[in-house]
């Protein structure tokens, strides 16, 4: 746990990262972020668009620069991109500016939040419960190495998930002797 007020959240496509983040960041009153929303927002395109005119590399190149720029601010909360752990320089950013934060769910969990969203270009295949499957094996293990945080978020309430992060967060502040009234009870 580092001393900053910034929490990542990491996780797979359809882990909770964004709508946790939403709640987490009005409960705790930072700013929020998610980090797929701020590319769009930049290109003027959506991510399947992206994959499709500069592939998946052109998109991690991007992903790169807005998690970079949005973590070097203070107070906020990010929803990373599922596959932004991927890249070991957003791996060293996150775990040094931030208490980064693993939204842990099940490739079939997953699968149920997912099946109809077509704005997830990895999933447009023949089996998506597969390729979720194929995702977290090759994940699982950088987000545990990144997380400071690791939190089960099947299929309870996003409240109650939000209550459940907010106590580890004031547990591990306490823990670290983090001097920061962002990580305070609220």
């Amino acid at each position: 746990m580092n001393p900053s007020c910034n929490i990542f959240l990491v996780g797979l496509m359809g882990s909770g990262k964004t709508t946790i983040g939403k709640i987490l960041a009005r409960h705790r009153g930072l700013d929020f972020f998610d980090s797929d929303h701020e590319i769009v927002a930049r290109c003027g395109v959506s991510i399947p668009t992206i994959f499709e005119i500069e592939g998946e590399a052109g998109f991690r190149r991007r992903e790169i620069c807005v998690i970079d720029e949005l973590s070097q601010r203070q107070g906020i909360v990010l929803a990373t991109g599922g596959g932004a752990i991927l890249a070991a320089e957003n791996r060293a950013v996150l775990k040094a500016r931030g208490t980064v934060v693993y939204l842990r769910c099940m490739p079939q969990e997953l699968y149920l939040r997912t099946r109809h969203d077509k704005n997830r270009p990895l999933l447009q295949t023949d089996d998506p419960l597969k390729k979720l499957k194929e995702l977290y094996n090759l994940r699982h293990a950088l987000y545990m190495d990144t997380a400071d945080i690791v939190l089960d978020s099947g299929r309870q309430s996003s409240h109650a998930l939000v209550r459940r992060l907010e106590n580890s967060l004031n547990l591990s502040a306490i823990g670290a002797n983090i001097p920061c009234t962002a990580l305070q009870p609220s």
